[in-house]
């Protein structure tokens, strides 16, 4: 018997603890038992936020692996913030394993919901929005994971950030889907992150659609192998609001899908409308740097076939009165700044025969539009389809949604 209850305490001793669901209900003291919770869950459990508007003064924060937080539904459950009074992010996260769906964030001072080294994470169905519309006081980004591995956004809604409504940085093994961005200055933004598909989103109202970008001087560099299709990006004509300095503040008002400064980029089976810039848009860093491991150049960018209206009907580029003029009232719906270091183990770009363009044949790079010599874009056509094999987010994270 004393050999047997020996063995029973030590099995029991070694089970898990069963998770638990923490209930959270807004009203008084919202702020201080929504904090609590967070920092007293173990993996495993859920925390479940009631229906209602959460009034909070200060930011969350989560730091436990493996907890789910969600909420009542994007239009029951608000995480309301117009009286925060720092100017840090609405929710940080920094755990592992961490699902975030169906509530709210409102009228962060800084980004909305931000998870920084927190792999294995999933958004669905959040929704972050300013509500006094576009304006460069508001937070920069509005779903914003940075520098981590595999990542979930799936069902979301951002909207009025000063720099990119969804936000995916120096990350790995990405989907973006089933989302919507509108009224940021990016709709949707991947930098300097690698092995991500950004698949049937609604991007619209914002300066720019979807951007993809590297940029030089960031701990993680090579941005690379992205897909982006089957988005419809419409009608990104607003003024640039993003705060001076910002590279964004340079993104022109009615760009479609821009790349940048990346490799092995895929772009095709869009509906672009309505971006009266430049529908697609590849171009080098544009600004000099003194990062010697940093490749400002496209490479092996191939734009597939999309479906597209006019093209530049309304460009805000230098000169673009006579630019327009010279292609008989709009600049094809791909552009092209010219612009590569000539190595010869790699394409720049490759470009639809169903999809006219143009190069301003820039001859040197961080020199502006200086030896601009605008023309017809002369390059050649997509190859094989492009292989996605181990792009994108685990199996395990769709699970998840079910």
């Amino acid at each position: 018997m004393i050999r047997l209850s020996i063995v029973a305490l030590a099995l029991a001793s070694a089970a898990p603890v069963l998770a638990e669901t923490i209930a959270v209900e807004p009203g008084e003291g919202a702020q201080e038992r929504l904090q609590e919770a967070l920092i007293l869950a173990q993996p495993g459990d859920e925390i479940a936020l009631g229906a209602g508007r959460f009034e909070l003064t200060d930011g969350l924060s989560l730091d436990v692996d493996d907890v789910t937080v969600r909420g009542a539904g994007i239009e029951a459950t608000i995480l309301d913030y117009t009286s925060q009074q720092g100017s840090g992010e609405g929710l940080l996260v920094t755990s592992d394993g961490v699902t975030l769906r169906d509530f709210a964030v409102e009228n962060p001072k800084g980004d909305g919901i931000k998870s920084k080294g927190a792999d294995n994470i999933v958004y669905h169905a959040i929704r972050v929005t300013w509500t006094g519309g576009p304006k460069p006081t508001n937070g920069a980004y509005g779903i914003y994971p940075v520098e981590s591995t595999n990542i979930l956004i799936d069902g979301t809604e951002v909207s009025g950030a000063s720099d990119a409504g969804i936000y995916v940085g120096q990350s790995s093994k990405i989907t973006v889907r089933n989302s919507v961005a509108t009224d940021n200055v990016a709709g949707i933004e991947i930098e300097n992150s690698r092995d991500a598909i950004v698949e049937r989103n609604f991007v619209s109202r914002n300066t720019g659609g979807i951007l993809v970008f590297d940029l030089p001087n960031l701990p993680v560099m090579g941005g690379g192998n992205v897909i982006v299709r089957d988005n419809l990006v419409a009608a990104n004509t607003t003024p640039n609001f993003a705060p001076e300095g910002n590279i964004v503040a340079t993104v022109p008002r009615g760009t479609g899908v821009m790349v940048m400064a990346n490799e092995n980029v895929w772009v095709g089976q869009n509906l672009l409308y309505d971006n009266p810039t430049a529908p697609i848009m590849v171009i080098a860093y544009p600004l000099p740097f003194e990062d010697a491991d940093y490749n400002p150049y496209p490479r092996e960018v191939t734009i597939a076939w999309n479906a597209v209206d006019a093209g530049g009907t309304d460009p805000q580029l230098d000169g673009a009165e006579q630019l327009t003029a010279a292609f008989g009232g709009a600049l094809p719906p791909v552009m092209w700044d010219g612009l590569t270091d000539g190595g010869a183990e790699y394409t720049p770009l490759r470009v639809h025969s169903d999809l006219k363009g143009w190069s301003l044949n820039l001859t040197e790079q961080g020199k502006g539009m200086t030896g601009a010599q605008p023309g017809p874009l002369e390059v050649g056509r997509p190859g094989q389809p492009i292989s996605t094999e181990g792009w994108g987010a685990s199996a395990e994270l769709e699970a998840r949604l079910k």
